[in-house]
């Protein structure tokens, strides 16, 4: 047995297609340690929402792209230091390929050839794995006993399978001409959840669900062997780490039934009389009758199937019955002759569009080259809620800077109606949530309007994650910081800030529990960006939320270091955060801390050398306010790992409010 293998960076082909959606998910979610980088031009029958699992992972990355582009191939290969390719992409229809032939050949056979050309160029693959079918065997003797084998002769019988074969050719010359480490699988055919209904499976499920006929080729006595989505994954993971360079691997099962025994199955699923439900058509202009593999080879290597057929088959149909609507309008695909023609657009449907930029992970660090200009700002759309508010204001102005399409939401955040006709109506890609109750002129409100508090920070909030993860739409969601203060663990001046898994220890004021409560509830939603905001700061000195306005005004201050935002640096970061797909919580603050005095000096040497001020301490600030206040330092290392150009709160200070502001002379 060859020495195992274990890669470092994988490309995959075609990823969000049925089965290697379900190896790219696999694969991801067993081996955080591998990049994958996946492919796809998002033809009719593949879908983002197989990617779904995932899409929010640190080592996934989707690329919208053609695998026939060799300068977007070579690309990717370079920049994303490639050194494993598993090629699922491939039209795959038997259907289309009798009306549509030329498409299989560019698809099937130019695209592979550019991949291997590819490879060849850059030098750097070390396992090639291309996917194949067994029908590029041909048909079985309907009385053979033996299976196909991997050395088994290449008998291709319809335009499908011949451009498979086409492809495998290709494949074998690179191998032994310029020493490309390939490998080749030839699979049964696969069923499951996520499968595009033109498939005999979920095209039976879909229309017994619907009370439709059950059409069947012929005379229902083709046989086929069927092995489950999960247990094909699993065979692909092994083939990757333990397959032998240059060897073909059959994965099939040797347990067959007739596709008519199919529709039974199904029939009996739904309680239907297959006699009054199956209706036989005319067949296809050829059909193979058997296709029967021997599958020792793979086994060899310790993989076996796993999910018995009649287990497969019920949840398979418990998926499509639960989401009935997937693919949307899939008429055209139920027919019993399908053709491309007759699929959905999907790739251009709104949804796909609105989904596009959910999965552009770190996309702005990997562009493409292109003649026309920024497309991915083409695809951004937003809908921000809190138009009213100070940073829902901001948020607008850097959209229309940067030209990024944005509107603000009108419905109201706990009504739920509301948030999906906005979202209907704007089609957006990413949300932004800029909305909350924080009170005028302070906190302290929030203290007499405990259920307003709790209807738009707690209600809303969770309302529009809950909303938008349905849409599967990203939520960027600016929270607070203001949910800790400092303890024995992180004592004032020490250096040691609250981390973003910490929980917070703050419970003063009505608000802050508030925010602490729905910030532990969003934990829940994988589509949610947590961003706490603290002491936000902006170069508008005239703004009465503006902290430093809010100190200069005093008549006195506490004096005590703090960790703060500069929205002017900040706010556009949490853009680029939507544009990479980044989720979970954040500290959203400058690096460091500065207490209220060094602001106010800073205030005196740059606006105003006559200010003056007073401070008092923590006891007799309680004397003048309803709630207490929080204070801490916030450990910002997360962010500026991300951000590394990040600047320090002084700094920030500095370039972004006080020197813009100057009004003294500089010495």
């Amino acid at each position: 047995m060859a020495t195992p293998y274990t890669p470092k960076s994988i490309l995959i082909t075609g990823a969000a297609g049925f089965i290697a959606s379900h190896v790219t998910n696999r694969i991801v979610r067993n081996y955080p340690d591998y990049k994958i980088v996946v492919l796809d031009k998002l033809d009719y029958c593949s879908n983002l929402k197989n990617l779904l699992p995932a899409s929010s992972s640190p080592n996934f990355k989707f690329v919208k792209g053609d695998i026939a582009s060799a300068d977007l191939v070579n690309f990717l290969l370079v920049t994303e230091n490639i050194d494993t390719i598993m090629h699922f992409a491939a039209q795959t229809h038997v259907d289309n390929s009798f009306g549509n032939s030329f498409e299989f050949t560019k698809n099937n056979i130019y695209g592979t050839h550019v991949l291997l050309e590819a490879c060849k160029v850059t030098g750097q693959i070390r396992r090639f794995i291309h996917v194949s079918t067994d029908e590029v065997y041909g048909e079985t003797d309907e009385d053979a006993v033996v299976g196909n084998h991997e050395a088994s002769q290449l008998l291709p019988t319809n335009p499908y399978s011949a451009t498979k074969a086409g492809a495998e050719m290709l494949v074998m010359a690179y191998g032994r001409s310029y020493g490309l480490p390939v490998i080749t699988t030839r699979g049964n055919n696969v069923y499951g959840p996520n499968q595009f209904p033109e498939k005999l499976i979920p095209k039976f499920i879909l229309l017994a669900m619907r009370g439709k006929p059950l059409p069947i080729h012929g005379d229902g006595s083709n046989v086929r062997s069927y092995l489950y989505c999960e247990d094909v994954a699993e065979a692909f993971e092994v083939i990757l780490h333990r397959g032998e360079v240059g060897h073909v691997y059959n994965i099939g099962t040797k347990r067959e039934r007739t596709v008519t025994d199919v529709a039974k199955d199904v029939c009996r699923l739904f309680n239907l009389e297959a006699d009054k439900v199956i209706q036989l058509v005319d067949n296809r202009p050829f059909n193979d009758q058997r296709y029967f593999l021997d599958d020792e080879k793979l086994k060899s290597l310790g993989w076996s199937e796993r999910t018995r057929w009649e287990e497969g088959l019920r949840k398979t149909m418990e998926w499509y019955v639960a989401n009935s609507d997937y693919w949307g309008d899939v008429s055209g695909a139920l027919l019993p002759h399908p053709r491309t023609l007759m699929m959905p657009g999907y790739e251009g449907s709104e949804e796909i569009k609105g989904m596009l930029n959910l999965f552009t992970n770190n996309q702005t660090k990997m562009v493409a080259p292109t003649s026309e200009g920024s497309s991915q700002t083409r695809l951004l759309k937003f809908l921000i809620y809190g138009r009213t508010g100070w940073i829902g204001g901001l948020l607008g102005k850097i959209c229309e800077k940067q030209g990024i399409p944005y509107e603000y939401g009108k419905g109201r955040l706990e009504e739920r109606f509301s948030i999906v006709l906005d979202i209907q109506t704007v089609k957006p890609t990413h949300v932004f949530n800029a909305a909350g109750v924080t009170g005028r002129p302070n906190v302290d409100w929030c203290e007499s309007h405990k259920p307003d508090t709790i209807r738009t920070n707690v209600v809303g909030t969770l309302t529009l994650a809950d909303v938008c993860r349905e849409h599967g739409l990203l939520v960027i969601n600016y929270a607070t910081g203001c949910i800790f203060e400092y303890d024995a663990n992180h004592p004032e001046g020490s250096g040691i800030g609250f981390k973003e898994e910490d929980k917070p220890n703050f419970t003063g004021s009505f608000y802050s529990k508030t925010k602490a409560m729905v910030e532990e509830l969003l934990n829940e939603y994988e589509n949610v960006c947590t961003l706490r905001v603290r002491m936000p700061i902006s170069s508008d000195l005239n703004n009465p939320r503006n902290f430093i306005t809010k100190i200069s005004r005093y008549d006195k201050v506490v004096n005590i270091p703090n960790s703060m935002t500069v929205l002017d640096e900040l706010l556009p970061i949490s853009v680029e955060m939507a544009k990479r797909n980044l989720r979970g919580i954040w500290n959203f603050t400058n690096p460091g801390v500065v207490s209220h005095n060094e602001i106010l000096e800073m205030y005196k040497k740059y606006m105003d050398p006559s200010y003056k001020w007073t401070n008092f301490t923590l006891e007799e600030q309680a004397k003048v306010i309803v709630a207490p206040r929080s204070n801490n330092e916030m450990d910002a290392t997360k962010l500026k790992r991300e951000f590394p150009e990040l600047l320090s709160i002084k700094d920030s200070l500095i370039k972004y409010v006080f020197e813009p502001n100057r009004k003294v002379p500089a010495t």
